[in-house]
């Protein structure tokens, strides 16, 4: 069944930051997540899953950090649900499932067409959709680095 755990809340607004903030270099660790107070904890853990999965590329070294992997517009929401869906039903497969004729028959099926119309539904929604929108409402993309400049 379709449940929005926190840890998929945190990936989404860190792929989110990094789509919003990204556009002049990586996006640091520590600035995700300062800026959104995720968790360092469940930060790094979900970024990696997302490297390995292609949304994201890591950049090593002192300025290094997170990109997108691929345009904003080709990311959509669903995508990242499921693979953070996917790392939390690893860890907890303790699925209970009705073995009753009607819970079968009839609540399973529901249950299952409800889940799929969910995922379709953010399918349909990419990160450019999102960093629009952040843009509609006031937020703005942390572009403007402080430089020190020393001769």
């Amino acid at each position: 069944m379709f449940r929005l755990t926190r840890k998929m809340i945190y990936a989404l607004e860190a792929v989110v930051d990094v789509a919003h903030n990204g556009r002049t270099g990586p996006v640091q660790s520590r600035d995700i997540t300062q800026r959104q107070g995720i968790p360092g904890r469940y930060l790094e853990q979900v970024m990696q899953q997302l490297v390995r999965a292609g949304i994201l590329k890591g950049v090593r070294g002192p300025k290094g950090g997170y990109n997108l992997a691929r345009e904003r517009r080709r990311i959509c929401v669903g995508e990242i649900v499921r693979i953070v869906s996917n790392m939390d039903t690893n860890k907890n497969s303790t699925i209970t499932l009705s073995h009753s004729a009607l819970g079968i028959k009839v609540i399973s099926p529901l249950i299952e067409s409800l889940n799929n119309t969910i995922i379709e539904e953010l399918d349909t929604i990419t990160l450019q959709d999102l960093c629009q929108q952040a843009t509609n409402e006031g937020i703005k993309a942390d572009h403007a680095k402080s430089f020190t400049f020393t001769i």
